[in-house]
């Protein structure tokens, strides 16, 4: 029943993402060459949405698919950490096409050749977690 649950979010989140563009090609490459503000638009409105929630959460204590609370912990502040992770992300967005969230979304849409960044991305989760112990965190 667990899993039912979590597929139909993901088919929402899927069918989402491709009747908005936010999994298409040529939209992301818009964004990247600053033509049009339909892709800022999608992320800006999810960053606020998102600080909402997050607020209603912590606000009202609301717990988790299995009554687990749900709890906010800091990280530490680092600005090389995030530099270089917003370059390899983004680096890595531009080369594809494609962010984590649409990937999936392109292999139900039938854009078969995804499944080459699929692959790379699985084999580069994999080797960072390999390497990881050896990184400054």
């Amino acid at each position: 029943m667990r899993t039912l649950k979590y597929l139909f979010i993901g088919i929402l989140f899927g069918i989402t993402m491709f009747k908005s563009e936010a999994a298409s090609w040529f939209r992301i490459y818009e964004m990247f060459r600053f033509e049009a503000f339909h892709m800022y638009g999608i992320i800006g409105s999810t960053v606020v949405l998102g600080i909402l929630i997050v607020q209603v959460i912590k606000r009202f204590n609301i717990t988790s698919f299995y009554g687990e609370p749900i709890v906010f912990t800091p990280k530490a502040k680092s600005v090389s950490r995030y530099l270089f992770g917003g370059f390899i992300f983004g680096l890595g967005w531009a080369l594809a096409g494609a962010c984590p969230g649409p990937m999936f979304t392109l292999v139900g849409a039938g854009f078969s050749p995804i499944l080459v960044v699929i692959l790379g991305s699985v084999f580069g989760t994999f080797l960072y977690g390999l390497v990881k112990g050896r990184l400054p965190h």
